[in-house]
């Protein structure tokens, strides 16, 4: 076992949930190895094909990672891990918080064909597809932006990919939307915090209508301009919102997660062409995360 490799413990948690062989010609053999080569590509950010010979044929590590990516199996895998820490009472839902990071886009990762790409086979699904490649150009290059929902112990519970220059606020509900850790006992997945905190990037109107549907307790500070606009319209403008400065201490609790995500180099900076992989990295990068724990 080298350096960045799976322990033995990691292994056992994951094994469970890779997929079987069903096939003929051992078309998963090799798990252990191949995965091993994906975590030390995502880790160090280096080509696919200057990959290591120990960890076999590069194109087998590519290919397993992208068809992963695009059927939705990281997705179960990291899923089916949460359910187990969950089992375990090792997610911590008194505090979940939401934040963004940017990550800048290589020239590798520019040029890709807007279409999804094709995916045959029985159980496959597409996990996430976008017409539009999640590239966004600013005035430092083409940027990503990855938004995700972190618990207190410092791992993802969802994430959401898009284009750098899109905003916070409008990715709060599609990113909670994908909040859903099962429950290996049965019964509907738990997909609510008991308390949700978020900086004033996400104060408005709609996030705070939508967590109060929800009955989720929240402290996301309120921008200068929305109390201002509050205070002209008088007793029609409604009550203040309520903020709770000790809870929302926490909040460094995502901020750090985002250093630990992007302490990969494949997730720092995004040098893969499609979308849907680079979604797969940074889940692979939160499998890793979760497994260590």
């Amino acid at each position: 076992m080298a350096r960045g490799d799976l322990t033995d413990s990691e292994w056992a948690q994951l094994e469970p949930h890779l997929p079987k062989n069903t096939g003929r010609g051992g078309r998963w053999k090799k798990h252990r190895q191949v995965i091993n080569g994906i975590l030390f590509r995502i880790r160090t950010g280096i080509p696919w094909r200057d990959l290591p010979g120990r960890f076999g044929s590069w194109q087998t590590c590519y290919d397993r990672h992208r068809r992963w990516s695009a059927d939705g199996t990281w997705e179960r895998i990291v899923r089916a891990v949460q359910a187990g820490a969950d089992a375990d009472g090792r997610i911590d839902w008194s505090m979940v918080s939401v934040d963004s990071t940017v990550c800048r886009a290589h020239q590798h990762a520019a040029g890709a064909r807007k279409q999804a790409p094709r995916i045959t086979g029985k159980h496959t699904r597409p996990a996430q597809h976008r017409p539009d490649e999640a590239l966004g150009r600013s005035r430092g290059g083409l940027t990503t932006k990855i938004h995700l929902a972190g618990e207190g112990g410092l791992r993802p519970l969802a994430m959401l990919v898009t284009p750098g220059q899109w905003g916070d606020a409008p990715q709060m509900i599609p990113v909670l939307d994908r909040l859903r850790v099962p429950r290996p006992e049965g019964g509907r997945p738990r997909t609510r915090p008991d308390h949700l905190s978020g900086d004033k990037a996400y104060s408005s109107r709609r996030n705070r209508r939508y967590l109060r549907r929800r009955q989720i307790k929240h402290t996301i500070p309120e921008r200068r301009d929305q109390q201002a606009h509050r205070l002209r319209r008088g007793s029609s403008g409604g009550r203040p919102t309520g903020f709770d400065a000790a809870r929302y201490v926490r909040r460094n609790e995502v901020e750090r997660l985002i250093n630990r995500l992007k302490a990969n180099r494949a997730v720092a900076m995004r040098f893969d062409k499609r979308a849907y992989v680079f979604h797969g990295t940074v889940t692979v990068a939160a499998v890793r995360l979760w497994l260590c724990a």
